[in-house]
């Protein structure tokens, strides 16, 4: 499919609506008009790109009713791209390619997002768990530290120092409540069982000792 083979069924989709159609009026791609209606105006694309994005935006400057059209994509840019365009207040388009079946999959129009308490409630806590802030500048060097990873460390740092413990002593010593849950899982294969609940530190877990051993809490 080349970009001018969405243009003959997009009109054809638009003039079922009672538009008149015409194709490279201006800066723009596609322009319809229905009676007294505000312009409707479609910009074509084989596939969404920032360039298509920004063109379409450039268009608000005329009327409201902008559309982006494209290629039918796989689902997954599908969405994330409506996703887009929907928070930009613009219309898209689809044409599939082996029958030129149209989908208009949004129209344009004004976005209010929705808000998700749980994602909310999420982010807090894992901003409550945090100590200091150990990730200015976005990450460290070794990745990411989160609330789980400094309280793995502080129970790596303690069997660092005191040798193979019992979880409970870990959890009371490096204040880590969740100690032994942490030594169990071994999630960085930081820890080693080395009697029924009791725990000592890897060669896995002495290197995290010093990939980390910057990264304190300030």
């Amino acid at each position: 499919m080349r970009e001018a083979d969405l243009y003959p069924p997009i009109k054809r989709h638009l003039e079922a609506l009672g538009y008149e159609v015409k194709g490279e009026v201006g800066p723009a791609d596609v322009v319809a008009r229905r009676g007294d209606e505000p312009p409707v105006v479609v910009e074509l694309k084989l596939g969404f790109s920032l360039a298509l994005f920004h063109q379409a935006i450039a268009r608000q400057a005329i009327t409201d009713e902008v559309y982006i059209a494209v290629a039918r994509p796989k689902r997954d840019g599908l969405k994330r791209n409506l996703a887009l365009a929907r928070r930009l207040g613009l219309g898209v388009i689809t044409v599939r390619d082996r029958d030129e079946l149209v989908e208009v999959h949004c129209d344009p129009g004004p976005f209010q997002p929705r808000k998700s308490p749980k994602k909310a409630d999420r982010l807090l806590r894992a901003f409550e768990r945090l100590r200091g802030d150990p990730n200015s500048g976005g990450a460290t060097r070794h990745g990411i530290v989160t609330g789980y990873r400094q309280d793995a460390l502080a129970c790596a740092r303690f069997l660092a120092v005191h040798g193979p413990s019992r979880g409970a002593r870990v959890a009371e010593w490096a204040e880590v409540p969740a100690a032994r849950r942490i030594m169990s899982d071994n999630h960085y294969g930081w820890f080693e069982r080395v009697a029924h609940g009791t725990y000592g530190l890897t060669e896995a877990g002495r290197r995290g000792l010093a990939d980390y051993g910057d990264d304190q809490p300030s």
